[in-house]
């Protein structure tokens, strides 16, 4: 039974029907690739504030500038 975990940011504003999309498409690649059955692929979509993501070892929006300086 597959428990997929998506987190997103909250800016965009990410649409119900996007949603939908996003569960539909992991649903149907496990299927298709681990012959899971749709009904039993459990997929929860996390929105996290923008301010509580990070990466390379830097809250996203200081990460993102120091990537737009270098091109």
């Amino acid at each position: 039974m597959p428990y997929v975990n998506v987190k997103i940011t909250r800016e965009g504003g990410t649409t119900r029907e996007q949603k939908a999309q996003v569960i539909k498409g992991v649903s149907e690649l496990l299927r298709d690739v681990l012959g899971k059955p749709l009904g039993d692929t459990f997929v929860v979509i996390n929105e996290v504030e923008l301010e509580d993501w990070g990466v390379g070892g830097l809250p996203v929006q200081e990460y993102r500038k120091q990537v737009a300086d270098k091109t």
